[in-house]
């Protein structure tokens, strides 16, 4: 399975390989955002908190941060088939430990960090894998539509499902589920081959791995800090940002010695790929935030169950996934900066409707509008932002920005779960509400400013395979 696409649409076989890789991602994205659901179900089984649960999922997507860019490296070690059915395996162990977990402990063993790890090293290969099997522009911009399309339903239907599984078995079932879907991956992804065969030679920079999750450690979990502890939270943050600094040093170091990095400096010379990943992380940040946010509402503010909540959210995915199926028609009528443009002001419009509820109508169906409009605007911008960061480097740094581009996105979502979710945790009333959505606007702000400054014509600024 070593054959590239040409022209036109992708074989049989790519086609078949593209199955798996999709599943992938939207099964990791899934789990970021199905236990919104089951917050007080997992609160009460395991004698446990609001905040206890919030932990846990904002240490699930924080862990796949922090790792995501030595997870990329490792695929040019280890190579990138064998990376991914490692971290298949790691997954699935984790769901079957968080399904049997007896307490809050072995959740966030199971969850956080062996799917967390799992993720990290899983989803790296499916994004090098379809840059480098899909060379060419139409087919590379239909494959990276199917997948972050599926990244993005998997994270508004995960509310959908999970509640589903939550109301008629149990929060548990939902764990066993994403155990089965994993599974099913492994056997549908024996047909994948690497391109470029493993390099074991190939250095790896543990020391600039362990700064650099070390550092986005302590500067997330100071913001989870911020509701009850603000001298722990400086703490941790200026320790965070000091480790980021070290990291960064390390790294210029190490190439003016002329040894390889775990991130070359190089990645962050190209203006387009740089605003590529500011809007990456914004559009996950926004769309967990408020997934966290709204979910942890109405359950705990306005007593709905799994299922009430997650039908609501049937919105969002019917938004995610309209403006999915309509992807690679966007792509070839309009500019991909044009295409981030309106999914950022879509995106801000459902955010102020959302953020109107507050005051409004006391029925829950009254959230529908606005996650109708996250939904679209979310899932009109992951695709184009994906093609131009991972479009913007030749094949031999795939591995690098393959790693930098997912641990930029799950960044976001970790910081959408911390940030906004801190402010709501904090008080769990209408106004912490209104607060919590409102840092959520003023951050998709800074995307549509970011996406305003995105080039007309990538490819003058050297990125290959736009559409435009």
């Amino acid at each position: 399975m070593a054959e590239r696409v040409a022209a036109g649409r992708p074989t049989g076989s790519l086609r078949r390989v593209l199955l798996p890789l999709a599943l992938a991602q939207f099964i990791c994205s899934f789990a970021g955002s199905n236990m919104n659901v089951m917050i007080n179900d997992i609160s009460e089984d395991l004698d446990t908190t609001v905040q206890g649960v919030q932990t846990a999922i904002t240490l699930f997507l924080l862990v796949m941060a922090a790792l995501m860019i030595p997870g990329g490296k490792l695929t040019d070690r280890w190579g990138r088939k064998r990376c991914f059915t490692i971290g298949l395996t790691v997954y699935g162990i984790g769901a079957l430990m968080s399904a049997l977990s007896p307490g809050l402990g072995l959740l966030i063993l199971g969850n956080s960090i062996f799917e967390g790890v799992g993720t990290a090293l899983l989803i790296p290969p499916v994004y090098i894998l379809t840059t480098m099997l899909f060379d060419e522009t139409t087919s590379r911009a239909r494959a990276f539509g199917a997948i972050s399309g599926m990244g993005g339903i998997g994270a508004a239907a995960g509310p959908l499902l999970g509640g589903l599984i939550t109301t008629a078995i149990s929060w548990r079932a939902a764990f066993a589920f994403q155990a089965m879907v994993v599974a099913i991956i492994v056997l549908l992804s024996r047909r994948i081959q690497d391109p470029v065969p493993a390099d074991p030679t190939r250095p790896f920079d543990t020391g600039g791995a362990i700064l650099s999750a070390a550092g986005l450690v302590c500067l997330v979990m100071g913001i989870l800090q911020a509701d009850n502890n603000l001298w722990l939270m400086a703490i941790l943050m200026t320790l965070g940002a000091l480790l980021l600094l070290w990291f960064f040093r390390h790294v210029r170091a190490k190439e003016r010695r002329g040894e390889e990095p775990l991130l070359s400096t190089s990645l962050f010379r190209n203006r387009t790929s740089n605003l590529g990943l500011v809007t990456q992380n914004i559009q996950w940040l926004i769309l967990i935030g408020s997934a966290f946010v709204v979910s942890a509402y109405l359950q705990v503010v306005r007593g709905y169950n799994a299922i009430q909540t997650g039908v609501i959210f049937t919105a969002a995915t019917a938004g995610i996934l309209i403006s999915s199926l309509a992807a690679e028609r966007l792509a070839k009528k309009h500019p991909q900066r044009s295409l981030i443009v309106a999914g950022f002001i879509t995106t801000l419009c459902g955010i102020v409707l959302l953020l109107a509820m507050v005051k409004g109508s006391p029925s829950a169906w009254a959230f529908a509008p606005g996650l109708l409009l996250v939904g679209l605007g979310v899932g009109v911008m992951l695709t184009p932002s994906v093609n131009l960061v991972q479009s913007s480097f030749p094949d031999e740094q795939q591995g690098e920005i393959s790693g930098l581009s997912r641990s930029v996105s799950n960044l976001g979502s970790s910081l959408g779960t911390a940030v906004a979710g801190t402010i709501l945790v904090a008080g769990l009333v209408s106004w912490s509400y209104g607060l919590a959505m409102i840092s959520l606007a003023l951050v998709g702000t800074i995307g549509l400013v970011a996406a305003l400054f995105l080039p007309a014509n990538p490819v003058a600024e050297g990125v290959v395979g736009s559409p435009d």
